[in-house]
């Protein structure tokens, strides 16, 4: 497949899968097109042990990382506030208000499981694609996935008895 053809076929997936990630469309832009960018500039680093899309999707996760740390070292970290919540996460994504806080608390979570909600849930990631991902199997990225959700819901628990 040639390099235009791979763009135009990848482009919105790994756009969608960014903006999952950063919430904001100049940040998925940019890092969408520096992933091209580099996959372009070094067709040889694929090595077929994946999907295009996990592989592209795969540097666009260590670019988004990389410029969540010169962030980080560039500015002091945002006030983030606390969330309610509904039991049914997955639901609540409906409810603007409620999908808001729940973002707003998924930052709190550490990692894996901020990101692995994320691309589960925001980017609808199939749970293979996640383990691909972090190096690790699908069962990882189904049993932290689960955690990742018991853990929101906890927290969102807990606020709402303060």
């Amino acid at each position: 497949m040639r390099l235009e053809e791979i763009y135009a076929r990848y482009f919105r997936r790994v756009y969608a899968f960014v903006l999952s990630l950063s919430r904001n469309e100049h940040t998925a832009e940019e890092i969408t097109q520096e992933t091209f960018f580099r996959a372009m500039k070094n067709p040889e680093a694929f090595q077929g042990r994946s999907s295009i899309d996990t592989y592209l999707c795969s540097i666009a996760h260590n670019l988004y990382v990389s410029s969540l740390r010169r962030r980080k070292r560039e500015a002091a970290d945002p006030d983030w506030a606390a969330i309610p919540d509904d039991r049914d996460l997955e639901g609540d994504l409906m409810n603007r208000d409620t999908a808001k806080r729940l973002h707003r608390m998924l930052h709190r979570l550490e990692e894996p499981y901020k990101e692995v909600f994320s691309l589960r849930v925001f980017g609808e990631l199939p749970y293979q694609e996640i383990g691909a991902l972090f190096e690790k199997g699908e069962s990882w990225a189904r049993v932290t996935y689960f955690r990742a959700k018991q853990k929101l819901q906890r927290m969102m628990e807990e606020e709402d008895h303060e």
